[in-house]
């Protein structure tokens, strides 16, 4: 989960950053765990309900009314996993994911850009990253860049998206393919090394996770890069 009272792990991940999305029976084995069992009676039926009435029928699907309840029925720390298993059960495709996603609250379009590792195999759903990037919901943000924004996400797109998280605070380790996607980046690194120098020159702290993925970008670059990742400007000024 993106929240910090979370128990279940974020949906998209085994809890580990940067790991592989969780399956659907990895997240479900995680909130047996935890649920209460009026809370797994009602998970069933609406996981039933969803695999039952897949898709769209008329203008709201009856998964598309359980997914609103999933908070009040699982609790809040429970309800991301909750809804991504409902949409997994109803197969929701990408027509469907937008339409969750541009008429939900901020928790169900959280919840779409979860399960989009599970339910979309190509890069058809970007829209819904791009658009959750845009915002400054530090839980969106967090779930933007999971591990299908790790696959699919263009190179110049998936940099901004690292710089916007260390911005707004989202943690680093948030970011899913951060090790294979920032090494040896020379352009990232640049990005980083400009972002850094801002914040020195305008006497404001560089985030903590900077360094981490500064150090990532610089390796196999430029000596130049080297430096910055130990915290000098390119010219050789200390930062």
């Amino acid at each position: 989960m993106t929240h910090p009272h979370a128990t279940t792990g974020t949906p998209g991940t085994d809890g580990t950053p940067g790991a592989p999305a969780a399956t659907p029976d990895d997240i479900r084995a995680q909130l047996d765990a935890h649920l209460t069992p009026a809370a797994r009676t009602w998970l069933d039926q609406a996981l039933q309900e969803a695999a039952g009435h897949p898709g769209g029928h008329g203008p709201i699907s009856v998964w598309e009314l359980r997914l609103a309840e999933a908070g009040r029925r699982c609790g809040p720390e429970h309800a991301d996993a909750a809804r991504v298993l409902i949409l997994h059960a109803a197969r929701a495709g990408t027509d469907a994911l937008t339409r969750v996603y541009r008429q939900g609250t901020a928790d169900e379009r959280r919840a779409v850009l979860h399960a989009l590792p599970h339910l979309v195999d190509g890069p058809e759903a970007l829209p819904l990253v791009e658009d959750a990037l845009r915002t400054n919901d530090t839980r969106l943000l967090a779930a933007a860049v999971g591990p299908y924004a790790a696959r699919h996400l263009p190179a110049h797109a998936w940099r901004h998206a690292v710089l916007k998280c260390l911005f707004t605070g989202v943690p680093v380790d948030r970011v899913a393919g951060l090790e294979r996607r920032a090494r040896g980046d020379a352009e990232l690194a640049r990005m980083l090394g400009d972002y850094a120098a801002e914040r020195t020159a305008a006497g404001r702290t560089v985030p903590a996770g900077l360094h981490r993925v500064l150090a990532l970008a610089a390796a196999d670059t430029p000596p130049h890069g080297t430096a910055l990742a130990h915290g000098t400007h390119p010219h050789g000024k200390e930062s």
